[in-house]
């Protein structure tokens, strides 16, 4: 199986790395298309499959094209590609809020998965929502599947909308985490601890309530009531986050990501 990847960017460089560290591809079998000529120069010297600027020189020859481009390159790069494309192919988007029926008319394609990733998956730790168009087989599906699993976590949702939903919680969701940990960094600070302390602090902190909680029945409500005692520390902080509506503008923050994904959906 030929896979083209379109975009050296993060996401697209973290596929290449990942398909070939699995050696679920290998470096003969991966191609790259990057338009910026320095981007593939340098891509070209990491040894992680043909690096190509042009689609004619390409697109033809790949079973698989994953589009890792940023969602407004979408119409232009449609434009490009559509008369390159075959029917057999299996096109893999992770473009924030671009539909399956809009890169079906941009290209003419048919069997489109569409996926929403994340920057843990540059670790290994990244959770991906997926869902496909009623063209993909089944064995396609779980081609692709199998791929994406070797960035992390995967889901598979039925309904589209999930992945505009996946978008605002998981896609987003790093962002909102370093958010936190970066106030807590910054509290840190202002309460006496240098930089590097105030980060282990912080770091390891998240690290390991997040280890507690996926090993562990446990609710986060049931683990916050363990964390506190009457009258003491961390009740007093939850009492602040209560009354300043934290929980409240967490929730509002993530449907203002849905908003905006289905606000690039609509170009």
């Amino acid at each position: 199986m030929k896979i083209l990847i379109i975009g050296g960017g993060n996401m697209g460089l973290t596929y290449a790395k990942s398909f070939l560290r699995s050696h679920i591809t290998s470096e003969q079998d991966m191609m790259i298309l990057e338009k910026s000529p320095e981007k593939a120069e340098q891509l070209a010297q990491l040894n992680i499959g043909t690096v190509y600027g042009d689609p004619a020189e390409c697109l033809t020859q790949a079973d698989l094209i994953i589009l890792a481009v940023k969602p407004q390159d979408a119409p232009d790069l449609f434009r490009l590609l559509k008369p390159l494309v075959e029917e057999q192919q299996v096109y893999l988007s992770i473009m924030a809020g671009v539909t399956m029926a809009t890169i079906s008319a941009g290209l003419g394609a048919q069997k489109i998965i569409r996926s929403m990733p994340n920057l843990p998956a540059q670790i290994g730790m990244g959770m991906t929502a997926y869902t496909a168009s009623e063209a993909v087989t089944r064995i396609e599906l779980v081609m692709v599947q199998n791929l994406l699993n070797t960035t992390g976590k995967t889901i598979y949702v039925e309904d589209e909308q999930a992945i505009d939903a996946t978008t605002a919680i998981s896609g987003s969701g790093p962002a909102y985490v370093f958010y936190f940990m970066d106030a807590l960094m910054q509290a840190a600070r202002g309460m006496g601890f240098n930089e590097s302390a105030a980060e282990l602090l912080v770091s390891q902190t998240f690290r390991g309530a997040v280890e507690l909680y996926s090993k562990s029945d446990f609710s986060c409500q049931e683990w916050i009531a363990k964390v506190s005692s009457r009258g003491g520390t961390t009740e007093a902080a939850m009492h602040t986050y209560e009354e300043k509506l934290v929980h409240e503008d967490i929730i509002a923050g993530a449907q203002a990501a849905l908003r905006r994904a289905v606000e690039l959906g609509k170009g």
